[in-house]
């Protein structure tokens, strides 16, 4: 903790330097002396045109960060876990021990019981609903309380979930039963466990070696994951969440609150501005893999299933009787993000 109270007393002590100075001595677009953003993920890594859109969306920020810094703020990227642990990100971010990461939220919902909403099955049903979270009540309750918890969200991502499955696919709820399924959060298991299946949880870089072994018989995911993970080698059934599906996994780019309030307004401006441009990026990116992963399992020789509306019903009748109620019943908190999100349904 010590190193880390250091670390961003030194950022303050050179930016404030800095600050004194004319601003003509830099020119208009340079605010401070030049400062590293580690950025985190657990995902394949790749370069700014190829790969993951999730390490692509990371490697544009840094690029566009540094660009329009005039090289005052740089960012590095560090794909597959290579910096910490997948898990270990959000607790890091908050103590400012990481700059940045880009993570599915439900991953923190054991510390932080509220941002398991960010994974809560039947709640978001749609890419356009996901995306006004940001402007509505709900929006500004999940940044708030986030910004308490000491982590600041830069870009808002939503991504489609899938299914992909070893022996058969898991369309309606029947399918689930008796099959060993990763859910992704716990509101997600409880669904699963409620239609008869058994859960296993673990982050969705470990989920290829799962079904390998036969420790998984299905895994829930997003369709870039089920794509950069190259699970159609394992699984050969998919059911999509192109069309119509009943969650979407919200994974958003997030800063340390710590590092965010020791830059100056014009670096935290200039990274909301870029992050909040990325965004639209994300959505067209996230929707074009709900297609391309069916070409995936297909070329494979694997079957791909669409979900019909009616089936997304069932699932999300079953989420509403168990997570959404469990959810609830946590604290305050969670029941007032939870009201405030159905009323965007």
């Amino acid at each position: 903790m010590d190193n880390t109270i250091n670390r961003i007393n030194r950022r303050r002590i050179v930016m404030g330097s800095l600050a004194s100075l004319p601003l003509t001595f830099f020119g208009p677009e340079v605010f401070a002396a030049p400062g590293e953003l580690k950025i985190s993920h657990q995902f394949p890594g790749g370069t700014l045109t190829e790969g993951d859109f999730r390490d692509r969306l990371c490697r544009k920020f840094a690029a566009e960060l540094e660009k329009r810094s005039n090289g005052a703020i740089k960012g590095t990227v560090y794909p597959g876990s290579s910096l910490m642990k997948t898990n270990a990100q959000f607790s890091a971010m908050r103590k400012g021990a990481l700059d940045m990461s880009l993570v599915p939220l439900s991953y923190a919902g054991g510390e932080v019981p509220e941002v398991n909403i960010g994974l809560m099955p039947g709640i978001v049903v749609s890419y356009e609903q996901g995306m006004a979270w940001k402007k509505a009540e709900v929006g500004k309750a999940l940044s708030d309380l986030l910004a308490d918890k000491g982590v600041v969200i830069v870009s808002w991502i939503w991504q489609a979930g899938g299914v992909a499955s070893r022996a058969k696919p898991i369309v309606t709820p029947e399918d689930a039963k008796g099959m060993k399924v990763r859910g992704g959060s716990r509101e997600m298991d409880m669904v699963l466990k409620a239609a008869g299946a058994a859960v296993l949880s673990l982050p969705s870089n470990e989920i290829y070696a799962a079904m390998q072994t036969g420790a998984l018989d299905a895994a829930m995911t997003s369709s870039t994951s089920l794509i950069s993970f190259r699970l159609e080698e394992v699984a050969k059934h998919l059911t999509t969440g192109r069309g119509k599906t009943y969650w979407f996994m919200f994974e958003p780019l997030m800063i340390s609150k710590a590092i965010f309030d020791a830059l100056p307004k014009a670096q935290q401006d200039l990274i909301m501005t870029v992050g909040a441009e990325l965004e639209a990026f994300a959505l067209q990116a996230a929707k074009a893999d709900d297609e391309a992963v069916a070409a995936v399992y297909q070329k494979a020789g694997g079957k791909a299933y669409d979900m019909p509306d009616a089936v997304v019903k069932q699932w999300q009748a079953i989420a509403r009787d168990t997570a959404w109620k469990d959810y609830a019943a946590k604290n305050a908190n969670c029941a007032r993000i939870l009201q405030l999100a159905e009323k965007t349904l």
